[in-house]
């Protein structure tokens, strides 16, 4: 398996896409259009679910992710999965509900700090999955460090003012 970064182009709101080789090897290619550790990580388990359930592969159809996880009515039921797989990946579903449950609607920086720290993941998991369930992409913003720099240290990319040869 691939995996590559591409810097987005101007405009355009394409996350990710996975693609089969001639070879039968998937690609994973990824834009980190929105520079955040939430994002950046389920994404990239989007990605990965379309990889293991071969999404694409039998039709040699390429798998383009744009907007990710923002509309759940009318999308195709392996961009649902995928969805659900990256989601999962983040916070698992069960305990983000727990939680939710538990605290809403006094949720507090606190609170989803102690929440992160008990699930042993990052914050930014967190209030990238808090935002999206509360519709308030303002919430604890601060959380959601940057990724695309330590990304990039390791990775074939191509943009950004560097390019893959």
């Amino acid at each position: 398996m691939r995996l590559v970064f591409v810097e987005a182009m101007p405009g355009s709101k394409i996350d990710g896409a996975t693609f089969w080789l001639d070879d039968g090897k998937p690609v994973i290619g990824m834009t980190l259009r929105f520079d955040r550790i939430d994002n950046f990580w389920f994404v990239l388990r989007h990605e990965i679910e379309h990889v293991l359930r071969e999404d694409g592969k039998a039709d040699a159809d390429v798998l383009i992710d744009s907007d990710l996880g923002s509309e759940t009515d009318g999308i195709a039921e392996c961009e649902a999965r995928a969805n659900e797989a990256g989601a999962d990946f983040c916070v698992p579903r069960g305990q983000l509900d727990d939680f939710v449950a538990r605290v809403q609607p006094y949720f507090s920086e606190k609170k989803v700090l102690l929440f992160a720290q008990r699930i042993n993941v990052h914050p930014g998991l967190v209030v990238g999955q808090l935002q999206r369930r509360l519709k308030r992409h303002d919430f604890l913003r601060k959380h959601q460090v940057k990724i695309r720099d330590c990304a990039l240290q390791s990775a074939d990319s191509d943009g950004w003012g560097s390019f893959s040869e």
